[in-house]
């Protein structure tokens, strides 16, 4: 019954494995491909990869998208939890690796924002703090669907062994082919004749 509860539907984190998948995709891509659309921190300039770049963005980009892969195909509820873990440190990295990087020297910094007041606001969201916010959330609720036993999962569970029991000790029921059928017919028949001869003699 155990084993059975570990075991979960696919669909049941297809959504949020999706929407991680995204973000993973987003966060790993957005530095390369923002300066296409005056959407960047500086180097301004697409497909440029930096120290900064690699550890704030990229990294953690594939680690959410690993972690969403996982949750997404995941029909076993400890690897859905590992993935979902995974997306949820990303996330945390995404939030506050700039803050680590601006105090500590050693972690590289991502480059300043470009544009405008509303947009530099933009850029701060769409590369660090939303996203990590957003994929943390996510992360979350992928966390809290799994920790807890579904109804249906518990069903599952107790009415799998109890079907195999039944059908165990179920008697079997030999059923007649249409040949055996036929056979039988024929025999009926030819008793019927030879009674109805042994009458009329």
């Amino acid at each position: 019954m155990m084993a059975g509860m570990l075991r979960v539907r696919r669909s049941r984190g297809a959504l949020s494995g999706v929407l991680l998948v995204l973000l993973g995709v987003w966060g790993a891509a957005i530095p390369f491909i923002g300066p296409y659309f005056h959407y960047a921190y500086t180097p301004d300039r697409t497909w440029d990869m930096t120290s900064g770049r690699l550890w704030l963005e990229v990294l953690p980009g594939v680690v959410t998208l690993v972690g969403g892969v996982v949750v997404l195909i995941s029909r076993f509820r400890p690897a859905a939890l590992l993935g979902a873990w995974l997306a949820a440190l990303a996330g945390a990295w995404f939030t506050v690796g700039t803050l680590v990087a601006s105090h500590w020297h050693r972690v590289p910094a991502a480059g300043t924002p470009v544009g405008g007041t509303t947009r530099v606001a933009l850029e701060q969201a769409g590369f660090f703090f939303g996203l990590g916010i957003v994929i943390v959330f996510l992360a979350a609720v992928v966390l809290g669907r799994f920790s807890i036993v579904a109804a249906s999962d518990a069903a599952a569970a107790t009415t799998g062994p109890q079907r195999a029991v039944t059908a165990r000790r179920a008697p079997r029921r030999v059923q007649l082919t249409p040949a055996f059928l036929r056979r039988q017919q024929t025999a009926d028949a030819e008793r019927e004749s030879v009674g109805s001869g042994a009458q009329s003699s």
